[in-house]
């Protein structure tokens, strides 16, 4: 297992998640970000089930900075209640995890 970390979020707008993803990486909270979509999300809110495209955003980090990356999220974003959830990742080619360690602070 390594230290590196997925954050998945999204947004309602390729602006805003290119917003959100340079303030991220400008803060050295995340190594990289990944804007894909739009993606079409289907989710109930508020007693209603909803749709809307929105911008998946995926941003490598480490375990030391996973918690503030997702309260910056929280704080950079439009949405009420912004998803941001932290996935652990398993292993993968170890330089580039060494390069996401290397590039937060």
């Amino acid at each position: 297992m390594s230290d590196e970390k997925l954050i998945i979020s999204t947004a309602g707008s390729r602006e805003e998640a290119s917003r959100i993803a340079t303030a991220l990486v400008s803060e050295q909270l995340v190594a990289c970000v990944n804007i894909v979509g739009p993606i079409d999300s289907i989710y109930r809110w508020q007693g209603k089930v909803e749709t809307a495209q929105e911008f998946l955003m995926l941003a490598k980090t480490t375990s030391a900075r996973s918690a503030a990356t997702c309260v910056r999220i929280r704080e950079l974003h439009s949405y009420e209640l912004p998803e941001a959830m932290e996935v652990s990742i398993a292993g993968g080619n170890a330089d580039y995890l060494r390069w996401i360690s290397e590039s937060v602070r």
